[in-house]
């Protein structure tokens, strides 16, 4: 069975999305850290497969297919490319960034028959609203959460309209040197 975990970047003030929806703070940090780009860098050769809702997708779909993404970020814009891609919406009539499923059914049912086929483990970035359904019906198997040395003040928390209360354990932790701190949580039953 495929794993399905959560990697998302938030504030210090616990917010994955500043008030205007934006998740640009995370990218706010000087590039100062070797052993951070190292780990950037990784991460999107990791060969993986992407989970998205609509409104990351598009984001993401218009900056890694670029030019300035490929000349930014080679190593990153090039795995973000490569690896396939999963975008949940009701509403977008077609995915047209490379290596891209649309799937319109029921997010749950349609996340267990994801789990259950064979292929690369998950990952959802962004997504909030995803986050938040899967997390409520159990089918979120870790969460690597990055927190940023900023203070927002006001945005939207990554379980925002979560029912009920998740209990979590702590899995790993590592600090780097431009401030931000790595937490890995499972579920604590888990």
């Amino acid at each position: 069975m495929r794993k399905l975990t959560v990697f998302n970047h938030v504030s210090l003030d616990g917010y994955f999305t500043d008030a205007d929806g934006e998740m640009s703070f995370a990218r706010r940090m000087p590039n100062e850290d070797a052993e951070w780009d190292a780990f950037t860098a990784g991460n999107a050769s990791g060969g993986g497969a992407l989970v998205f809702g609509r409104v990351t997708y598009e984001m993401m779909a218009s900056f890694w297919p670029t030019p300035m993404a490929m000349q930014s970020m080679p190593e990153v814009a090039a795995g973000m490319n490569r690896m396939q891609k999963v975008v949940f919406s009701r509403t977008l009539a077609e995915a047209t960034w490379q290596n891209t499923r649309l799937v319109k059914g029921d997010l749950a049912a349609e996340t267990r028959k994801l789990k259950n086929e064979s292929g690369p483990d998950m990952v959802i970035f962004g997504s909030g609203t995803i986050v938040a359904q899967l997390a409520q019906h159990g089918l979120i198997d870790g969460y690597q959460i990055i927190v940023n040395p900023v203070v927002l003040g006001r945005g939207r928390t990554l379980f925002e309209g979560g029912a009920k209360a998740l209990k979590l354990r702590l899995s790993s932790s590592r600090a780097f040197r431009n401030g931000n701190v790595l937490l890995g949580y499972a579920p604590a039953d888990a």
